[in-house]
């Protein structure tokens, strides 16, 4: 367990090359749904005459924009995540460092 490094760097390497390499098994002709799109899908097979209960307040330009906005929110909440978690480890941190300068007095 002395060094990981070289693990850990294969595992990201397979991580990174397994999709390409998907893409490039199944010829590229992978379309993307996301889970929403096949939902509603599912129950306008299952009932026809089914209609929203609302419709969005404002619908992105593309699909590459609304790409871009959830990119952003999760790149929001993973910062936000990382900084409190790193807040509270400092702040573990800080309470030992503080506690073992006291012990000896």
């Amino acid at each position: 367990m002395k060094n990981r490094n070289p693990v850990l760097l294969a595992a990201a390497a397979i991580i990174i090359l397994l999709p390409l390499v998907l893409d490039v098994i199944t010829g590229g002709e992978a379309e993307f749904s996301g889970a929403d799109g096949q939902a509603r899908d599912m129950i306008e097979t299952q009932n026809p005459d089914y209609r929203p209960w609302f419709e969005p307040l404002w619908q992105p330009p593309s699909a590459e924009v609304e790409g871009l906005l959830f990119a952003l929110q999760a790149a929001l909440g993973a910062g936000l995540l990382g900084y409190y978690l790193g807040y509270r480890k400092g702040r573990q941190r800080t309470r030992e460092e503080i506690g073992r300068t006291h012990v000896g007095d």
